[in-house]
């Protein structure tokens, strides 16, 4: 099955998604800013033949959910509304740190390293995921 992660943000959402194998994961793209966010998702689920969705939730450290997480808890229920196949929570704590390492030795400027990390860490999201299932 293809998935599709999401790195939910204000200002941005990083997408990434896998192959019909769930063997090869892949940064997608960065939606700016929340405009018509639901829209844009549900046609990148229908043109790439998504199964299911994996959606970030920022945990703290000590499991609590703060302000973030409920953010994305909220945006969840949202994106259930909008389109008609599973979305799945997981754990994105030190995602986007993990992203920034994988990003670290390619010489981008400041922007276009910006540009990409949200989509990095939704990869990391998804690797995670997709592990997780494999050990079930």
């Amino acid at each position: 099955m293809r998935y599709l992660a999401i790195d939910y943000g204000t200002k941005r959402t990083g997408l990434a998604i896998c192959d019909s194998d769930e063997i090869i994961v892949s940064p997608l793209a960065v939606i700016q800013g929340q405009k018509e966010l639901l829209r844009k998702i549900a046609e990148v689920v229908k043109a790439e033949n998504v199964g299911a969705v994996v959606l970030g939730l920022p945990l703290n450290m000590d499991d609590s959910e703060g302000p973030q997480a409920k953010l994305v808890l909220k945006f969840a229920d949202q994106l259930k509304e909008y389109i008609e196949i599973p979305v799945h929570l997981q754990d994105e704590r030190l995602s986007s740190f993990s992203a920034e390492q994988k990003l670290a030795p390619a010489e981008f400027t400041r922007g276009k390293r910006k540009k990409r990390l949200d989509a990095v860490a939704a990869a990391e999201i998804l690797e995670v995921f997709l592990e997780k299932n494999k050990a079930r």
